[in-house]
């Protein structure tokens, strides 16, 4: 049986994604975040679906105060003890972003790198984003960005990847289907043990929808946000149709 979604996963992530520019990922962030939004003052910044704290960290030096939040405890943990290590105080709590719950509201909320084609349907989104529309303070922002359809459907579509690293082998299998837009990743590890030429293996299974703009714009001015940005990531050009990753950047309107 697979095991819950990034448990196994958690202590090989950074290292499978050594290949993400997150400092371009942060910059960008903080670059919609001071064309939108001014305050005096400290920052207050909710990072929803955080895992390792990549982002996290990374808007925590930039100056602003952080919270991470995601479901899988692993996660928060190696993410708890990156920031200890490099002296950042930021809490990480485990909860849900559709039921968001915090003692005060926030600035900005972030979900970056496909939190939002986690949410496997439409009611899912809607609750996200009213969650995050109560958890804001008037005028504050979203953002967050998705895997394009395109990416999900003809780029990793049904395929079979794989790799052999350092610190573990992988076979990963993609299964998208057009009727429900669902995306069905298989990934199954392979991490030595300690013992030469043993390995211990585990898998895991995760679903991922997609979503068109016109879809979560209308989701979201439904929420009671006003679309400010819908942009190809990392850069302030309309998605084009081979697009693989789209930023999205709303405002809180007041009634």
């Amino acid at each position: 049986m697979a095991e819950e979604s990034y448990a196994g996963m958690a202590e090989l992530y950074d290292a499978l994604m050594d290949g993400v520019d997150y400092d371009r990922w942060a910059r960008c962030l903080a670059g919609w975040i001071d064309s939108y939004y001014k305050k005096e003052g400290q920052l207050r910044v909710l990072d929803c679906a955080c895992g390792t704290g990549a982002i996290t960290l990374r808007l925590a030096a930039l100056g602003m105060e952080l919270t991470g939040l995601d479901l899988s405890e692993d996660m928060l943990r190696v993410a708890q003890q990156k920031a200890m290590a490099r002296g950042l105080r930021i809490p990480f709590v485990r909860m849900d972003m559709q039921r968001i719950a915090l003692h005060r509201r926030m600035d900005v909320i972030t979900c970056c790198c496909d939190g939002v084609n986690y949410l496997t349907d439409t009611r899912a989104a809607e609750r996200f984003f009213q969650s995050a529309h109560a958890s804001l303070v008037p005028n504050g922002l979203l953002l967050f960005d998705i895997s394009s359809r395109h990416k999900l459907e003809h780029v990793l579509g049904r395929s079979i990847l794989g790799e052999d690293r350092q610190e573990c082998t992988y076979l990963w299998e993609n299964m998208f289907d057009p009727k429900t837009r669902l995306l069905e990743m298989r990934l199954h590890f392979f991490v030595p043990d300690g013992l030469r030429g043993r390995y211990r293996r585990f898998d895991e299974r995760h679903l991922q929808r997609a979503y068109t703009a016109e879809e979560l714009t209308g989701l979201l001015q439904r929420c009671g946000f006003e679309t400010l940005a819908v942009t190809e990531a990392f850069s302030d050009k309309p998605p084009s149709e081979t697009a693989e990753r789209i930023q999205f950047v709303a405002r809180r309107m007041e009634a």
